[in-house]
């Protein structure tokens, strides 16, 4: 049940927000002290840095050694992009849509790439589309975690060990926060914003053999923007994949990058990682059992995500739920408990709390009965109580 007695423990950082997201614990400004400014990222040192990252991204990740990872433009939208645009039209392609990113991708492969042999796998929020009509001949388009559902794979035994078709997998909000099945993916994107805290428009793209090899054998019928193009005079660009980008990247973003991976590792690496993410969504999902209003929009226990904790309310005449979230979120963030708080506008009236491996699951549990205290308030409140 709801209490209106305000809690006395407050969250050491109240930001919850999917992106940019939370600085890591004991993130200072200093820490960006040695990076490269007013120098060229052509340059040895700069480039060096730029390739640190890669190497410490791919270790991390425990990615296979044949794959490539590179640096890109425009975040994850512009690797996912990058992606469909170079790959896509060699084959019929499958979108599997649960939110609003997935659906992105598929507007984008439907109406701007105008592949008629594409068709989108739906499913509304909170669930997953029909796996088993995922045809393994087909290219695959897939977010592994739905930033905007709080839905996330569960499992790959859908994709299939022998398949013809490639899976393109937009991994930025799972990436260092969940393990990824590297056999059953071929190319898996991330940005640097999400899961380690760094900062915006620089994405990253992780090739297999596979999708390199479809680099190399397939020309799509339409003209490549510069930032698409991986593949020159028939090779690919390998310096891509050394710290060599298409564009000019910002070398102070670079430094902030380099500080999370490293800070990932003084946790426990990859393990540690997830071990955050998983024990902030464990306090959550002790405190839904007892909650007299609020569920998870997922609504299968193990397809819960551990870092877009998306909740629904259970208590509330639907018609009144969209203004007592924005009132909620609204009251919290003028207590200065919690900040960007909201559901993603096209996702069912909810709050969303983000708990990726920078939020200290202190905070998450801290959290928790501030949501009771402002549902109690804002419901008083509309009841005129």
């Amino acid at each position: 049940m709801a209490f209106a007695t305000r809690p006395d423990l407050r969250p050491h950082s109240p930001n919850f927000s999917s992106g940019p997201c939370a600085k890591r614990p004991g993130f200072t400004l200093d820490a960006l002290a040695g990076a490269f400014l007013g120098r060229s990222h052509r340059a040895a040192a700069p480039k060096a840095r730029l390739n640190e990252v890669i190497t410490r991204s791919r270790d991390i990740l425990g990615m296979p050694a044949d794959w490539r990872v590179g640096i890109v433009p425009a975040s994850d939208t512009g690797a996912v992009e990058l992606a469909m645009w170079t790959m896509l039209g060699a084959r019929p392609v499958d979108i599997l849509v649960h939110e609003s990113f997935s659906e992105g991708w598929a507007n984008d492969v439907v109406k701007q790439l105008k592949l008629a042999d594409a068709r989108a796998l739906t499913a509304p929020y909170g669930r997953l589309p029909d796996l088993a009509q995922v045809d393994p001949a087909h290219d695959v388009v897939l977010a592994w975690n739905g930033t905007t559902s709080g839905v996330r794979y569960d499992s790959a035994d859908f994709i299939a060990a022998d398949r013809a078709g490639l899976v393109i997998c937009d991994a930025t909000s799972a990436a260092f926060a969940m393990d990824l099945p590297w056999d059953k993916l071929d190319v898996v994107s991330w940005s640097w914003q999400k899961v380690l805290g760094g900062e915006a428009a620089h994405g990253m793209l992780a090739l297999s053999p596979r999708a390199v090899e479809r680099l190399l054998t397939y020309k799509p019928a339409w003209p490549l923007p510069k930032i698409f193009r991986l593949v020159s005079g028939g090779k690919l660009t390998e310096g891509v994949f050394k710290g060599e980008t298409i564009n000019t990247p910002s070398l102070l973003c670079a430094e902030d990058a380099v500080d999370g991976l490293r800070w990932a590792e003084s946790v426990g690496g990859l393990k540690g990682l997830i071990g955050r993410c998983e024990a902030s969504l464990a306090a959550v999902a002790t405190w839904v059992e007892g909650s007299a209003w609020a569920g998870f929009l997922a609504e299968v226990p193990s397809q819960r995500s551990c870092t877009s904790i998306c909740l629904k309310f259970t208590a509330l005449d639907p018609a009144v739920q969209p203004d007592v979230a924005k009132k909620m979120v609204a009251v919290l963030e003028k207590e200065g408990v919690g900040f960007d708080l909201g559901g993603y506008r096209d996702a069912p009236p909810g709050l969303r709390i983000w708990a990726g491996a920078t939020v200290e699951p202190s905070d998450v549990a801290a959290l928790l009965p501030w949501l009771d205290w402002a549902y109690a308030q804002v419901t008083a409140e509309i009841a005129g109580v």
